[in-house]
């Protein structure tokens, strides 16, 4: 998949602990600089590339915001490495908020990403105007987690992208069983870089996998009550039909908690969709269209 020739710029913006963090901004079109952003939040090993594709399709019409996490991409690392926890990338996220003047927005969140999304809306109802969350819910299942676990951290290194590919479908292919060579290329290429010595190493501080490690360290609270904060806006749930970290149970469950919320599942993924599958294209078109008609409503 070639990479999409959209324009945007890079941002930092300062995190609490003094980490120059950093995001991708795709500006929108003048006559649509009323909507509030998308802002795209990535998963425990991923950072802003993983949104290049959707970024693609809405810039313009939306402003978006493709944010690397600390320890991850053009972010700085971490100094202690247990501030690598879902309470403290809120934080940095409020200090993006803040810095962006930002009161209102919609939340792509994936894994890790969607459960930002979820604490984020509990913690000041209103701001979060709609959101995707990608594979993940407030019940994440033992399986996933330890599957997660076996691989997070390891600090391997590759000589050329080929070999990378290779290694990522050797330990994704079971949950990707449809992914052609160039899908995993494109993959690797998004979750790693050009490392001092010409190898290819994973975009991420190895030390992300000290507090998952420690069980509860995913998330470190209960996750179910914070959902009230995205029960009055349109939620989009979209799972990975092989998905062993994310269950149809509790994607059933967080329906009767959100009156809005839709649930797609991907045929043929695991945890978790790219997001760039076709059906979640549509969908994401028909979320944003959602949210404009909400604001249309609230402006009458």
């Amino acid at each position: 998949m070639t990479k999409p020739d959209i324009p945007y710029s890079d941002g930092f913006w300062w995190s609490n602990d003094g980490l120059r963090l950093h995001f991708r901004d795709y500006p929108a079109r003048p006559e649509n600089a009323h909507r509030p952003p998308v802002i795209c939040i990535p998963g425990l090993t991923r950072n802003a590339r993983d949104f290049e594709q959707v970024a693609a399709k809405l810039a313009g019409d939306w402003r978006v915001i493709c944010v690397d996490l600390r320890g991850r991409g053009d972010s700085a690392y971490a100094k202690d490495p247990m501030s690598y926890v879902p309470l403290t990338y809120v934080q940095d996220m409020e200090a993006l908020l803040q810095e962006q003047k930002i009161e209102r927005f919609v939340s792509i969140g994936t894994s890790l990403g969607g459960l930002i999304t979820m604490l984020l809306a509990s913690t000041r109802p209103g701001r979060v105007v709609g959101a995707l969350l990608n594979d993940v819910g407030p019940q994440i299942e033992p399986a996933g987690l330890a599957r997660i676990r076996d691989y997070v951290g390891q600090g391997r290194s590759f000589p050329t992208w080929m070999h990378a590919a290779r290694a990522l479908s050797e330990v994704q292919g079971a949950v990707f069983p449809g992914n052609s060579v160039s899908d995993w290329l494109d993959m690797a290429k998004k979750a790693m870089k050009v490392g001092p010595g010409g190898r290819i190493v994973y975009d991420y501080d190895m030390k992300i996998a000290e507090p998952f490690a420690v069980p509860g360290g995913e998330a470190g609270v209960d996750l179910w009550p914070t959902l009230a904060g995205l029960a009055p806006v349109p939620v989009l749930i979209v799972r990975g039909a092989m998905s062993d970290l994310f269950s149809v149970d509790t994607a059933q469950r967080m329906l009767g908690v959100l009156p809005q919320g839709r649930l797609l599942t991907v045929a043929n993924k695991g945890h978790a969709p790219s997001l760039e599958e076709p059906e979640v294209a549509d969908a994401i078109a028909t979320l944003l269209g959602e949210v404009d008609a909400m604001a249309l409503a609230t402006q009458a």
